[in-house]
């Protein structure tokens, strides 16, 4: 089976609002405050309460700070905190790179480099819980696929820091190029917690998508508004488009005056804007010089994402595109106990038929410098555990 979220934002999104909708579908609040106390991050606590909005039933999620204040960090302070945690590899490196992202949205809005951006209120305690534990709710999710409603920013005004901005704010609008947006209700809406978690993760926008739904988690919001629930909803089922009917984005762009150093590190950063895989291939250009062409999968929603990173990030004066017809397998992860400790393995079946499965190769990698043995001695003993059937889901 493969499993869909989709992130309902008729009323906008927050961090707050996106831990209460997956506490709302199960994730128990003590493993969410365990995992985060791993953080050398003090003088807070974390609760969950059952809310109305609007008359519908909801979890919301607060963040209590023991003494709230202005607290400015550095992206290398709050980068220092995560990489001190002993918080999962992939946890650290998706919350890692959403402040980085969120850095350089700051930066660019106030002119200066990403490494001296003051985070204000992001760089408070409740937002960094925020982002950091929303990373690790929607990692609890197991989710093959994230598809977003367009994302409504509310309308208006908003009080910060540097003043009174109109809404969305600077740095969020910068947060959500190439998504779908929209202004509706008075207010934020839409937070800088909330646009970031989203557009991490979600690798589509529009309606609902075919599904089988298992459940709805509602998170709530702080505050009542007129005419609608304030709600953030994560419906969650098994994904039931067909493998056969799957349509995929190819973008390509040939660079020869780019220093390679460049396009090692957009690779990754491709893959974190949505890309479904991206490489490098060495080409010969015209007049004899040497270059490469960079190719990139991605769904047809993200094109405009995709191709603003390429232009930001390369030299490229042009991208050229075109959408593919492909076949794919169903895609599922199952966890297998080793010596070595549990190995996520990544199965490809059609129907009861499974044709592909593999370890993971970065639980092998951790596993093995934990152990002190080879990585290829961990992932021949996962694959022997899965095929000998000892696994669990």
């Amino acid at each position: 089976m493969s499993r869909l979220v989709y992130f309902d934002t008729a009323s906008g999104a927050s961090g707050d609002m996106i831990l209460g909708a997956v506490v709302d579908l199960g994730l128990s609040l003590d493993q969410l405050r365990d995992e985060l106390a791993t953080m050398p991050l003090r003088g807070y606590r974390l609760e969950a309460n059952r809310v109305t909005r609007s008359g519908l039933a909801a979890t919301k999620v607060d963040v209590h700070v023991d003494e709230p204040g202005s607290t400015h960090r550095h992206l290398k302070d709050i980068l220092g905190l995560i990489e001190a945690s002993g918080l999962e590899a992939d946890v650290k490196d998706r919350a890692t790179s959403l402040f980085r992202r969120l850095a350089e949205a700051e930066g660019a809005v106030h002119g200066t480099s990403p490494e001296s951006v003051h985070f204000h209120e992001v760089g408070a305690v409740d937002s960094i819980v925020d982002i950091v534990g929303g990373v690790i709710a929607l990692r609890w999710l197991a989710a093959d696929r994230f598809v977003s409603s367009p994302l409504n920013v509310g309308s208006g005004t908003v009080k910060m820091d540097h003043g009174t901005f109109p809404v969305p704010p600077p740095a969020t609008a910068r947060l959500v190029s190439g998504v779908p947006v929209y202004g509706a209700g008075e207010g934020e809406l839409l937070t800088p917690t909330g646009a970031l978690l989203v557009t991490a993760h979600a690798t589509e926008y529009g309606p609902l998508p075919p599904m089988t739904i298992e459940a709805t988690g509602c998170g709530a919001g702080s505050r009542e508004i007129a005419g609608r629930p304030n709600v953030l909803r994560l419906i969650r089922g098994e994904d039931t488009r067909s493998a056969d009917g799957d349509r995929v984005l190819v973008l390509e762009t040939e660079v020869d005056d780019a220093a390679p150093q460049l396009l090692g590190p957009l690779v990754e950063r491709l893959l974190t804007e949505g890309a479904l895989d991206a490489f490098l291939t060495p080409v010969q250009m015209k007049k004899g010089r040497p270059g490469i062409l960079v190719t990139v999968l991605a769904p047809p929603a993200r094109r405009a994402a995709i191709e603003e990173l390429l232009f930001r990030e390369t030299t490229t004066l042009g991208v050229r595109r075109q959408e593919w017809d492909r076949t794919v397998l169903e895609r599922e992860t199952a966890t297998v106990e080793t010596a070595y400790g549990p190995i996520r393995v990544k199965i490809g079946r059609r129907g009861s038929t499974v044709y592909n499965a593999w370890p993971e190769f970065e639980d092998c990698q951790r596993a093995a410098a934990d152990s002190k043995v080879a990585v290829k001695q961990v992932l021949a003993e996962a694959l022997a555990a899965w095929r000998a059937g000892g696994r669990h889901q």
